[in-house]
């Protein structure tokens, strides 16, 4: 039995009840929580810890890892183009690996012999902290509630919280299970669970719907320096300044919305709305630069890389050779990705309108339809002859064969075809 439990503490509907349940079911084991600041806003964080010791904990530490996750976490992920199901910007999946690890440094800091965690036997997340916990901590075992106890919906979780007089701000009516950080917020369940359903225009907090976007389009220019995010409209930013300036613009005009039907790791699809302002935009920005500044091989490498990097931090596997070595792959492509990309924002809408960058590989000299003196043209005839020396050695042959080339047949006829006729 584990005499000192630490467990990751967000002060929402599931963690808030696991508190008193440890202690219920564990002996009265000392529970030591641990909040992340993540960027999730002050309103959220504000008194968790008075929340947690009121709800049974001994202790409850406030990490302020906001400069690391944008950092460390979200512009690796960025400076690879990483998405998600073709949509899904990874916000709350890049979070988790790193609130594990604070998490078991706490651990290991009170000598702690458990970690615990509020993730659903359905989720993604419990797969995400627990490959951090085999990382760094593969000698202490982990006690997931909700693979546990008799609670199996959100209704009975509101009911067990009324019934130990802890206070939670979910209810009946607004049921919506919400993550927020500095990068995106997520929305699930409610009327959500219907795919069919369209999101109601209060559940948006971060954007505003686009019919009360502005009538006026907006400019907005982003700076890159070798792939990261610099500046703004012209003015240097940190990362934590930065992003909360995108948002601002983003979320004004309703820009970075996603409504998905996603394909989660246990197996399932679920259906959820995540707003990412700031970081759509910046998504938008950089893939613009790139292909400014890239060739057209390198371009194409990393787009093989860029789905594998996304299934990587979805799934948790953040701590692992392979995304080491992605991230070495991508910082050799991001030397020169530096330079300015204007967007145009208007109705939820984001359109490049502008981009510039001394590393551009596009060169006016070489493309221009008027008079140059640096290209010959006749060189194509060449180029092009032996580009398609393998159609032409393959068309002669066919001739001496006596062959020609199937007619152009409907794909549903395509089988029953042949793909050569005798002449």
């Amino acid at each position: 039995m584990p005499r000192t439990i630490v467990l990751a503490y967000s002060g929402g509907l599931d963690t808030s009840i696991i508190v008193p349940w440890l202690k219920e079911n564990y002996g009265g084991a000392r529970v030591i929580c641990v909040a992340a600041d993540i960027g999730q806003g002050s309103e959220e964080l504000a008194g968790v810890r008075a929340k947690a010791l009121a709800s049974g904990a001994d202790e409850c530490y406030v990490e302020d890892l906001r400069q690391e996750f944008i950092e460390s976490f979200i512009y690796p992920t960025l400076r690879a183009g990483a998405i998600y199901n073709r949509k899904y910007l990874l916000g709350t999946s890049m979070a988790r690996p790193l609130i594990a690890r604070r998490q078991v440094e706490v651990a290991r800091q009170v000598g702690a012999d458990a970690l615990a965690h509020g993730c659903t036997g359905k989720g993604n997340d419990q797969v995400r902290f627990e490959l951090t916990y085999a990382a760094f901590a593969p000698d202490l075992p982990v006690i997931a509630p909700w693979r546990e106890w008799d609670i199996r919906s959100r209704e009975d979780a509101i009911a067990y919280a009324e019934s130990h007089g802890v206070p939670v701000a979910a209810t009946r009516q607004k049921i919506y299970s919400r993550d927020a950080n500095i990068w995106h917020l997520s929305h699930e369940g409610g009327i959500l669970e219907d795919p069919n359903a369209a999101p109601p225009d209060d559940l948006y907090m971060l954007t505003n719907p686009v019919t009360k976007a502005p009538d006026a389009p907006e400019a907005v220019v982003v700076g890159f320096e070798q792939g990261t995010p610099v500046s703004v409209n012209g003015e240097r930013l940190g990362a934590l300044d930065l992003l909360t300036t995108l948002n601002q613009i983003g979320g004004k005009h309703g820009c970075g919305v996603v409504d998905l039907v996603e394909d989660r790791l246990v197996g399932m699809k679920s259906r959820g709305v995540y707003e990412t302002p700031g970081g759509s935009l910046l998504y938008t920005a950089h893939s613009e630069l790139e292909q400014l500044v890239l060739d057209r091989r390198t371009l194409a490498a990393k787009d093989m890389i860029a789905p594998r990097y996304a299934d990587l931090v979805y799934e948790g596997r953040w701590w692992t050779t392979e995304r080491e070595a992605y991230d070495a792959f991508v910082g050799i492509t991001q030397q020169r990705v530096s330079g300015t990309v204007t967007l145009r924002l208007y109705k939820g809408s984001t359109a490049v309108v502008g981009r510039q960058s001394e590393h551009a590989l596009y060169d006016e000299r070489f493309v221009t339809f008027g008079e140059d003196d640096v290209y010959e043209q006749s060189d194509a005839a060449g180029f092009i002859r032996l580009f398609a020396l393998p159609s032409r050695v393959r068309a002669l042959k066919d001739q001496e064969m006596g062959l020609t080339p199937a007619p152009v047949v409907a794909p549903a006829e395509a089988a029953a075809q042949p793909a050569l006729q005798i002449a």
